[in-house]
Parts: C-alpha cells; sequence; structure tokens
C-alpha cells in the first residue's frame, strides 16, 4: 500500500495550457483541473490549480502570458500545449522554440515540469507528423524533465470518450487521462517537496 505523502500546505501547480486542460465543453468539475485536484486530493495531496489554460491557445500563446500566470508563483507546472499549432499546420521550429522558452522560463523559476505532448492531425503529412513528435520527444529529454509522451493517449482514438466535435475529451475521457497521469504528478509533486 502507497504511503500518502504529507504536504504541509498545498503545493502551487500550475497548469498550462490550452482547451483540453481548460475543460472545453465540461462543467467545471467534469474538467481537467478539477478532476486531477480530486484524485490527489484521494491521495491525501492538496494543491492549489493556477490556471493557465486558455481554449484555442498556442504554444505562442502560452510563452506570451507566462509570465503574468507565474506572477504569485508555482511549485510544479504541467505543460500541456501544441494542439492547436497542429491544427492550424503551424511551422514546427516555432513550435519547438516557443516550448522552450516556456521550459527555460520554468527552470530559471526553479519549477518542477510534466511536459505531456501532443500529437499533429494526419492532413499535414507524414514529414510534419514526424517532425511535430520529435520537438517533443527532444524537450522530454532534457534533464530534470517528467515526460509524457501524448495528452490523449488512450481517449484520443475512442469515439466514445470524445465530445461531439471529434476533438475534445468528454467527462469519462477526462478522467481516463487524469487516472493514466496522475502517478507522473504525484511523482512530480514528490520531487517539489519529498514524501
Amino acid at each position: 500500500m502507497m504511503s500518502r505523502p504529507a504536504f504541509a500546505a498545498p503545493l502551487k501547480l500550475l497548469v498550462l495550457g490550452d482547451s483540453l486542460t481548460a475543460g472545453y465543453g465540461l462543467r467545471h468539475e467534469d474538467g481537467f483541473q478539477a478532476r486531477l485536484a480530486a484524485a490527489l486530493h484521494g491521495r491525501g495531496i492538496e494543491v492549489a490549480i493556477v490556471d493557465g489554460s486558455v481554449s484555442g491557445d498556442t504554444s505562442a500563446g502560452g510563452l506570451a502570458r507566462l509570465d503574468w500566470v507565474l506572477a504569485d508563483g508555482a511549485d510544479a507546472a504541467i505543460v500541456e500545449l501544441g494542439a492547436n499549432d497542429g491544427l492550424r499546420g503551424l511551422p514546427v521550429q516555432e513550435m519547438a522554440g516557443n516550448l522552450t522558452a516556456i521550459l527555460d522560463k520554468l527552470d530559471a523559476k526553479h519549477v518542477k515540469v510534466l511536459l505531456s505532448g501532443m500529437y499533429p492531425p494526419p492532413n499535414y503529412g507524414a514529414d510534419y507528423t514526424r517532425e511535430f513528435r520529435a520537438v517533443f520527444d527532444r524537450l522530454g529529454r532534457r534533464p530534470g524533465i517528467l515526460y509524457d509522451p501524448f495528452f490523449l493517449d488512450g481517449v484520443a482514438l475512442e469515439p466514445s470518450l470524445i465530445q461531439p466535435d471529434g476533438l475534445h475529451p468528454n467527462a469519462e475521457g477526462v478522467a481516463r487521462i487524469v487516472a493514466r497521469l496522475l502517478p507522473l504528478v504525484v511523482r512530480l509533486l514528490g520531487e517539489v517537496r519529498p514524501s
């Protein structure tokens, strides 16, 4: 049986993302951030979520508002960006530069990071897909980064877990994502304040 980490005060967990972590199309309590906070609470870990997720945002948007969302500080961060870069077919090198700058800023502030990657839609061709995924794989190898290759793993291709728009997880899809990511998030928070 896993022991519960005894954290004295809530850790500040920044969620820097897009509609996938903003809870697009869902009731607040069914969104990623609320579900994650509840799951952590169930493990005896209290977090204060810093909501840095904006529906429709690209990696450039995430970078542009990072200083603002970090104004009150953060102990750890989940970075989930890139879906909208891929949907719009934006240049891969621009996304790579934006994500690198985000990770650099978080590192400079000693914020522990879980980077959750994204796959682009297939309509831009095999080369774009390969280069896009390689950005996340490369950044995921940075020292000190916890890496999850695909935020929608196990959900994206399962129609019963996706909203009618064909893009966003429904409440059950979010629950699956949270359950899959929970061990990594617990590990991330443990690196901030060892249990």
